[in-house]
């Protein structure tokens, strides 16, 4: 969310991590779909324009990880540390997949999950 809500607030690692068309980046449909719910309920000031996400999407050469149902069955082995649903379902993603999640959220990484900020 940060990359295209807030790109200044990243850390420089983050930054750099996006800038290096070596690094193959990921966003999960999850995180699509909290940014259009915090919109809609007055949470986060941002568009909501299909394409100026889609036009992101693409300038930050993102592909795009839908939800399986292993995502959704991962969750059952969650601890409930972290009660938002948004986020679990993306710890969840990432555990399953191998990923690393780029956060600021401290409570993610009481996680087994990579993360970096």
């Amino acid at each position: 969310m940060f990359a295209i809500a807030q790109p200044e607030s990243l850390s420089p690692k983050g930054r750099a991590l996006l800038r290096d068309p070596a690094v193959e980046r990921w966003l999960s449909t999850v995180s699509l779909w909290e940014i259009a719910v915090k919109v809609q309920i007055g949470k986060l000031d941002m568009p909501l324009d299909r394409e100026f996400y889609t036009h992101h999407l693409d300038q930050l050469r993102m592909r795009v990880l839908g939800v399986e149902l292993r995502h959704s069955l991962a969750m059952f082995e969650l601890p409930l540390h972290h009660r938002d649903p948004f986020d679990r379902l993306l710890i969840a993603q990432a555990r399953e997949d191998g990923f690393t999640l780029l956060t600021h959220d401290d409570a993610i990484g009481v996680y087994d999950v990579a993360c970096i900020w």
